[in-house]
């Protein structure tokens, strides 16, 4: 439904007035709980008595009540009459909330007063050859000229309501703007707010990651892995059994045998990498000795683990070992060993490969190594790597790991 411009105007004025009314009693109200609050600490420690923290204790407590009430006050006034929702501080803001309420809050109480006494005096001053009337005749007769007078007054008084609503509207703005510096989030507050939302959607998708690959990993395990098996399986007893076949049909079947095997061999190296069932089982040590007795050269593996890690910081361990190991097979040249380290150390997960390798890895160049640079910042780690020319090549990588 629209308004025309003078009935909304006259609307955004009942709302002002009604906020600054409302100003005045959250405002003005604490004044007298402050005064008295003051002089009962200050009879108190002027007289030492020994039940002085006893009778301390009762004005602090209704001023710290005050404060939290008188602020939830504010919020309601400003949602309801304002549509502005101020955030609750909490415990950890409250010396704002007492500053607002027992010290900007009084000065701005005495602004809204001064202002609603202005309208009462302009509607007064306006109506003057009105109400008049109601005085008795012998005033009037006693005093000639006075609606000369009274018409002074009346242009004062129009004039005093024609300044309310701009002074309402400016008022009501400078307590928005007070009120959102003071009661309102800070740039650090809500920095800090967008950081935890910020670290618990990126857990959430981690912890999402990881059950996607585990989902995976259960339906290869399930599926295609068990019908590439069948299919070996059916080869094998077809190359046993079809004796008869042409020669050149037997070396098909023989190839075919051969390349489901190397598909099934191929298929079991991948699943492990996704996420292998001995981890969630058994832990990070069962699953890196896994690995280490899979790799193409020797692993001198050490573990040294008092208790197991959360699930995702122990994929992202495997991961990085897995991959690691991978990458030294396929480009360390003259690599003959390997050395993986895993260590925990209060909160932090620390994992060290190397390698005797030529090194000259870089992760910039890549994107292997960023990709397991990435996976170990998507949990909060560092990643850090050394691979001069000429070997040896170190990579160390530490994950947060909450106690």
């Amino acid at each position: 439904m629209t308004f025309p411009p003078w009935l909304r105007r006259l609307l955004r004025l009942r709302r002002d007035l009604l906020f600054l009314a409302a100003g005045v009693l959250v405002h003005l109200l604490p004044v007298p709980l402050f005064v008295w609050a003051a002089v009962l600490i200050g009879q108190t420690l002027a007289g030492t008595s020994s039940d002085a923290p006893v009778i301390l204790s009762v004005p602090l407590a209704l001023l710290v009540a005050a404060g939290y009430g008188l602020t939830e006050a504010q919020r309601w006034r400003f949602r309801a009459l304002c549509g502005v929702e101020l955030p609750r501080l909490g415990f950890r803001r409250a010396r704002r909330q007492f500053g607002y309420q027992f010290l900007i809050g009084p000065l701005l109480g005495v602004l809204e007063l001064l202002l609603l006494a202005l309208l009462a005096v302009g509607i007064a001053a306006s109506t003057v050859l009105v109400w008049i009337w109601i005085v008795p005749w012998q005033w009037r007769v006693g005093h000639p000229g006075y609606t000369t007078r009274a018409a002074y007054v009346t242009a004062l008084g129009l004039l005093a309501l024609a300044a309310v609503p701009p002074l309402a509207a400016g008022l009501v703005r400078l307590e928005d703007l007070v009120g959102r510096a003071v009661l309102g989030v800070s740039r650090s507050d809500e920095l800090e707010r967008r950081v935890e939302d910020l670290t618990e959607s990126r857990a959430g998708a981690v912890d999402a990651a990881d059950a996607e690959r585990r989902r995976i990993e259960r339906d290869l395990h399930d599926g295609a892995q068990q019908r590439l098996v069948s299919l070996a399986l059916n080869l094998g007893l077809a190359k046993a059994t079809l004796t008869d076949l042409p020669p050149e049909a037997k070396d098909v079947i023989d190839a075919a045998h051969r390349e489901a095997k190397d598909a099934i061999e191929e298929l079991n190296s991948l699943v492990r990498g996704l996420h292998p069932a001995v981890l969630d089982e058994l832990g990070l040590d069962a699953a890196l000795s896994g690995l280490a007795a899979r790799a193409p050269l020797p692993v001198r593996l050490r573990v040294d683990l008092p208790e197991r890690a959360a699930a995702p910081v122990e994929a992202v361990a495997y991961f990085v070992v897995s991959e690691a190991l991978t990458n030294v097979a396929k480009h360390a040249r003259d690599a003959t060993r390997a050395d993986v380290t895993v260590t925990r150390l209060g909160g932090i997960l620390r994992v060290a490969i190397a390698d005797d390798g030529a090194g000259g890895a870089d992760v910039s160049r890549g994107s292997g190594l960023k990709g397991l640079a990435q996976r170990v910042r998507s949990v909060d780690g560092t990643f850090r790597m050394s691979s001069p020319v000429g070997g040896p090549t170190v990579m160390r990588v530490e994950l947060p790991c909450p106690m």
